[in-house]
């Protein structure tokens, strides 16, 4: 499948805005809530955390060239919004703190990752179909090899002396008790309200 020369350079783009808005900002923001002792805040990143490691997962699962990985990442796309804003007992005890630089920070934080996760949910979409392909014709699309490049470099980088298929295994585990903790808290605990549900 022929694709745009500029294609390349938005995935590394993608993957770089990845790393800002979905683990830098957000590290930094949870350290910022523990000096400042915000307690709402730091709920609401702690369940942050937990849904956003999909994309951790998504990572090691494309490192194996597992066709699941692009799913993987287009659902964490999706679930990262609904993990910040679903909780209104957290929303209201936070949009009820007064004015200040972290207030603005974090807020502004959510607001965008929200948005990047939106838009980038929508424009993974043409990407999905690098999931039904196996995973021999996965490594032989061109398209599809390419948003399979920064995990391999990230690999090359940390990973040198490991096997991708034993990252690759070990990915699949990772997101088998993965989905076994969301369904158990969706189909258990979700019943209860707020906080509550989350063990917060």
């Amino acid at each position: 499948m022929p694709f745009p020369s500029w294609l390349p350079s938005l995935v590394w783009t993608d993957y770089r805005l990845a790393l800002l808005f979905t683990v830098l900002f957000p590290l930094a923001l949870l350290l910022w809530t523990f000096i400042a002792k915000a307690e709402a805040m730091q709920s609401l990143l702690a369940i942050y955390w937990r849904v956003s490691s999909l994309l951790a997962i998504t990572v090691y699962l494309l490192i194996g060239a597992l066709p699941v990985g692009f799913v993987a990442g287009w659902l964490a796309r999706l679930l990262i919004p609904v993990s910040l804003w679903f909780w209104a007992d957290l929303n209201e005890e936070i949009s009820e703190q007064p004015s200040s630089r972290l207030k603005l920070a974090f807020t502004s934080w959510r607001w965008a990752v929200s948005i990047y996760c939106g838009l980038g949910a929508l424009a993974q979409i043409p990407v999905l179909r690098c999931a039904f392909l196996g995973a021999n014709t996965l490594l032989g699309d061109p398209f599809c090899r390419l948003w399979l490049e920064p995990p391999w470099a990230l690999r090359e980088a940390i990973h040198a002396t490991t096997k991708p298929f034993f990252l690759g295994f070990l990915a699949l585990v990772a997101l088998a008790v993965y989905v076994l903790y969301l369904g158990y808290f969706v189909v258990v605990r979700l019943g209860r309200q707020g906080r509550s549900a989350t063990g917060q």
